[in-house]
């Protein structure tokens, strides 16, 4: 057996403050255990969550710290504040799609094994492609 040293990634100040981000605070369907999901469009892949969304903010704070901490530790750069949905058309916040069944067993077996709801899982993937592409 073979054991690793971890490198520890000091907590490093952000470029942009926490509140210069926009967020999205969706709420987790009961099957998925009702919790609230905070995502951060301009930084991809950051997303906390927490049982009220006063505590997802909370815990969206400390992720964003390590987010950025990860990333400068990474020799990445931090996008800019960008997102702004006063800048986005009216949109209701649903649409629908058709997937190829194979497609759609694959989410829900990943869904499940992650123990949150398919619609949970859909939201956090599109979230993160949507801040990987923006990056």
């Amino acid at each position: 057996m073979t054991t690793e040293t971890i490198k520890k990634i000091k907590t490093v100040r952000p470029p942009y403050p926490f509140e210069a981000y926009s967020h999205v605070i969706s709420q987790i369907s009961k099957e998925g255990g009702g919790e609230f999901l905070i995502t951060f469009p301009d930084l991809p892949g950051c997303m906390s969550d927490g049982e009220t969304e006063a505590e997802a903010v909370v815990n969206g704070k400390d992720a964003f710290k390590a987010w950025v901490s990860a990333r400068k530790d990474a020799g990445k750069e931090i996008p800019k504040p960008f997102y702004r949905p006063d800048t986005v058309p009216e949109v209701s916040g649903k649409f629908v799609t058709r997937l190829p069944k194979s497609v759609h067993a694959k989410l829900a077996e990943r869904a499940k094994a992650e123990g949150v709801s398919l619609n949970t899982l859909v939201l956090a993937l599109v979230a993160e492609g949507l801040g990987r592409k923006a990056a």
